[in-house]
């Protein structure tokens, strides 16, 4: 398949997504009988938006389209899309007309610094580096700490989104569990929308769909809003629940690696849970 195809089938998914969620009744229609799937049939969701049914479903079946700024426009009215969503619209559509982005040498994609490296072992409180895919390429003792001992895991299975749904020691860590996932599916998101023809990419998507129910049902719903920053809470035994807040920082060159670090307000219990922790694990 081209990459003209897979992004344009990348955009077809985000607007079945975007439509599913849609009840008529948020648009100003009359729901009418019962409806075999949930949310807006194509023709009226191509009603709102002013254009051609079969135009729309050309759209959502992934066949070459290049609708224009002012079409997009309204379509991101009609799905009630926020601006983070209609940011994601035009960007998808941008790379359907574009086609495949410039190719990189995936190995400098992945690479970690060596200072960065240095910089992780004087930090005093869990940080890590994750590649665009959420493979985690680098980490400190404290990191081992909190998440469990990376080194022990296979190098392809050294990713978050694996971790998170297919270890059950992890997903038992991560209070609010849900939350977690829905972040960093979120990342990869963007990350395989940019690139949806990346080998690594298929490879993730594609074990976690055969292998987690949890995992199909949060990716279908294709959330866009992948934040940089927030506040999670881990749960370790003999410890409690640890809140921490987390930030990404990029490294340099772009696209690559970003690091992630966690933290503790300073002299608060999750401050001292976090240290006993350290000090545990030493």
């Amino acid at each position: 398949m081209t990459s003209k195809h897979l992004h344009a089938r990348e955009l077809g998914t985000f607007l079945r997504a975007r439509r599913s969620r849609l009840r008529p009744q948020d648009v100003g229609l009359e729901p009418g009988g019962r409806r075999k799937v949930p949310g807006l049939r194509r023709e009226e969701l191509a009603l709102l938006a002013g254009l051609s049914t079969d135009y729309y479903q050309r759209m959502e079946q992934g066949r070459e389209v290049r609708p224009s700024d002012d079409l997009l426009d309204a379509l991101a009215s009609a799905l009630n899309l926020d601006d983070e969503e209609r940011r994601h619209l035009f960007a998808l559509a941008d790379a359907v007309r574009r086609g495949r982005p410039e190719a990189q040498d995936p190995g400098s994609q992945d690479s970690v610094p060596a200072a960065t490296r240095h910089l992780l072992q004087t930090m005093g409180t869990p940080a890590f580096v994750l590649s665009r895919h959420l493979d985690v390429l680098a980490w400190n003792r404290p990191a081992e700490a909190l998440l469990g001992h990376p080194a022990g895991v296979r190098p392809e299975q050294r990713n978050l989104l694996l971790a998170l749904f297919l270890d059950p020691s992890v997903r038992s860590r991560c209070a609010h569990w849900e939350s977690f996932a829905t972040q960093y599916i979120s990342m990869l998101r963007a990350t395989v929308a940019a690139d949806p023809s990346h080998p690594r990419g298929t490879a993730i998507v594609g074990e976690l769909s055969i292998r987690s129910a949890d995992f199909r049902r949060l990716w279908d719903q294709y959330d866009v809003h992948a934040p940089v920053q927030g506040r999670k809470v881990f749960h370790r035994e003999g410890i409690g629940d640890i809140t921490v807040d987390w930030a990404t920082y990029p490294l340099p060159g772009s696209p690559g690696p970003v690091l992630m670090v966690y933290t503790a307000e300073p002299g608060s219990v999750d401050a001292e849970r976090l240290r006993r922790l350290g000090a545990l694990s030493t």
